[in-house]
């Protein structure tokens, strides 16, 4: 039985094929320019993380700085309620204090403010009595922040997203290079036994020099 065809006359399946090939080289050329720059950035703050003791440099020196919010605010007594937005954004307008609100803890004579972000702390102790308080910034400069917002370490949940893209463009840029591979006769082996020994490379490469 002769096998379907087009109106043209190819065989279906050789349609089908072509199809798929281009397809898979279209979304591997475009996929591989949309993501270069999230794709270099990873790259580059992997060697960054793994020789972090070497780029940092002198350790930074903490800058504290003082000052007084509204005691109305700070609920003291029994019974008392504490504004913690309004503390909150005070921080941040009076110091430009940035970062994630890691806790606000409260104690009988303080509240304890403290603020976390790439490659950034903050910790302000303010005296629920008075309202002045003592605050703590720690900038550990732009290699931190950049080896922060690779780990996703105190970034927020919109650059878990950023995160999850970046991940996702990764594994189509290698889907379509393999399915690529799969349409080079003349390579096909040479291509996947490539493949399969830099595989077996990485696992060996950990069995052999991870403790």
């Amino acid at each position: 039985m002769a096998p379907d065809t087009p109106e043209n006359g190819a065989p279906q399946g050789s349609a089908g094929r072509r199809r798929i090939a281009a397809l898979s080289r279209w979304l591997h050329i475009y996929v591989s320019m949309v993501s270069f720059g999230i794709l270099l950035f990873f790259a580059v703050t992997g060697f960054t993380l793994n020789h972090a003791e070497a780029l940092f440099g002198a350790a930074p020196v903490p800058q504290e700085s003082r000052g007084t919010v509204n005691p109305a605010w700070l609920g003291a007594g029994p019974g008392g309620t504490v504004a913690k937005l309004e503390i909150v954004e005070h921080l941040r307008r009076a110091h430009g204090v940035r970062g994630l609100v890691g806790e606000f803890r409260l104690e009988d004579a303080t509240c304890t403010i403290g603020f976390k972000g790439p490659g950034y702390t903050a910790d302000a102790v303010v005296d629920r009595t008075t309202g002045k308080y003592e605050l703590r910034e720690t900038r550990m400069g732009f290699i931190a922040v950049i080896n922060d917002l690779h780990k996703g370490r105190d970034t927020g949940a919109g650059w878990s997203l950023v995160l999850d893209l970046a991940a996702g463009l990764m594994v189509l840029v290698s889907v379509t290079g393999l399915v690529l591979i799969l349409f080079i006769r003349r390579r096909l082996a040479a291509g996947l036994i490539t493949a399969a020994a830099g595989t077996l490379a990485s696992y060996l490469a950990y069995l052999w020099l991870v403790p």
